[in-house]
């Protein structure tokens, strides 16, 4: 589903990846895994097309996508929930899932509409209210409702659970399972790293801007490098 091969890419003068390749396969969730300034986000933004790359490849769905601007990749099925939910708060919770459905007619966008509430029956609650007055975990199920919106083929979410109380990362984590029971593919950015290799098939381990360990999640649980480094044992 998608390929990374060998990409950089820079703040001015500075890079921050230091040709990182990745793959994941269709059906799958990949969780993208390091500490603080690792460069996670910043892979994020130039898969989704929102940074560009210096150099490398980047393939989705069996093509490449190097040349093709954020808004065609979300036409494309590559829909990114972004760092921090980025709601928009003065709109309703209606309005920014439909801000989601941009590209689509109205009767997908209703259809659109119907599939979300089901999954987060509290935005239907809460449909008429406005993003800003939603806690922060019912602002991180609006925006990965709103990424579902488009009809996405992948998901790439950036650190789903960043600031929620445990109760609420269990039920944004049950979220990523039920997506992938339905057939979404998932890359996962998450630096709660014993819950993300909890429900990964498979992690990259990204360090200064390099991938420096990859494999299935319970080899990489095992690992003594991860474990002392980002599980704490």
């Amino acid at each position: 589903m998608l390929t990374i091969d060998r990409v950089t890419c820079r703040y001015g003068r500075i890079e921050v990846l230091h040709g990182v390749s990745l793959e994941v396969e269709r059906g799958e969730v990949v969780a993208l895994v390091g500490s603080n300034g690792a460069g996670k986000t910043t892979l994020m933004r130039v898969i989704s097309g929102i940074l560009p790359a210096a150099a490398g490849a980047i393939a989705f769905a069996g093509e490449s996508i190097d040349r093709v601007p954020a808004h065609m990749r979300v036409a494309r099925g590559l829909a990114q929930v972004p760092e921090a939910r980025q709601v928009f708060a003065p709109l309703s919770v209606e309005d920014n899932l439909l801000l989601g459905a941009y590209r689509r007619r109205a009767g997908d966008r209703s259809r659109a509409l119907d599939r979300v509430f089901a999954l987060f029956p509290v935005l239907a609650e809460r449909r008429a209210s406005a993003a800003g007055t939603l806690s922060g975990g019912q602002q991180q199920m609006l925006a990965i409702a709103r990424a579902l919106m488009s009809e996405p083929q992948m998901l790439l979410l950036d650190e789903p659970s960043m600031g929620l109380a445990p109760v609420l990362v269990d039920l944004i984590l049950d979220t990523i399972v039920a997506l992938r029971k339905e057939g979404m593919t998932i890359l996962l950015v998450e630096q709660n790293v014993n819950a993300a290799l909890a429900i990964a098939d498979r992690a990259y381990v990204l360090e200064t801007g390099r991938i420096v360990l990859s494999g299935p999640s319970a080899t990489l649980t095992d690992d003594p490098r991860v474990r002392e480094a980002y599980l704490g044992l």
